[in-house]
């Protein structure tokens, strides 16, 4: 029986580096595979794309995106192995339990890549429903620069200032997210600059 995994992590712990090995991994057994990223992230141009470099194309999901009819008009075309799905964090309810259905009765393994917790430390949607129903639940590791292990995304501004408000949704890289400890997240959002690293 195919399963739904969820890989998580906060920002900058190789959650697309992960996914493109695995990908690599299943086509370089000659097996066919589907790769889907979050149309929200503009950054991605039809692409996954990670922080080393490495990158491939990618179809593209909305919320309005019906993954389990779309993927599973491509899986009557040809067979597909796997599919595998960067920027979890951005899916909808109703497309984690679509996703389930391609596991449940098509049989096709499908590998979330996403993060776990917004700059506020709460759940994405997709990714609450992920960690009730997923089949398998793996925690990617990032690094605090203080050494521990970062599961929090810290927001900074422009000038690299602790945003504790705002949409819950801002895309961005390097420049407007910090991944932390969870005790440097706090004393940054309590007003210590210096935990920020």
């Amino acid at each position: 029986m195919a399963k739904l995994y969820f890989y998580y992590s906060s920002m900058n712990a190789g959650k697309s580096s992960s996914l493109l090995q695995a990908d690599f991994n299943y086509r370089e057994r000659g097996m066919h595979t589907m790769v889907w990223t979050a149309k929200l992230d503009t950054r991605s141009n039809g692409r996954v794309k990670s922080r080393i470099g490495l990158e491939s194309p990618a179809n593209l999901y909305t919320e309005e995106t019906d993954l389990f009819t779309v993927i599973g008009e491509a899986h009557e075309e040809r067979a597909l192995d796997c599919v595998l799905l960067d920027e979890a964090q951005f899916l909808t309810k109703a497309q984690v339990w679509q996703l389930s259905r391609l596991c449940d009765t098509l049989n096709i393994p499908v590998l979330c890549y996403g993060l776990r917790t917004d700059f506020q430390g709460e759940l994405f949607p997709g990714a609450a429903i992920l960690l009730g129903i997923a089949d398998a639940l793996v925690e990617l590791k990032a690094v605090c620069w203080c050494g521990r292990k970062a599961t929090m995304n810290l927001r900074v501004d422009g000038m690299g200032r602790p945003v504790s408000e705002g949409e819950q949704t801002e895309i961005g890289g390097n420049d407007r997210y910090v991944a932390l400890c969870r005790m440097h997240f706090a004393a940054a959002l309590g007003g210590d600059v210096d935990a920020v690293g």
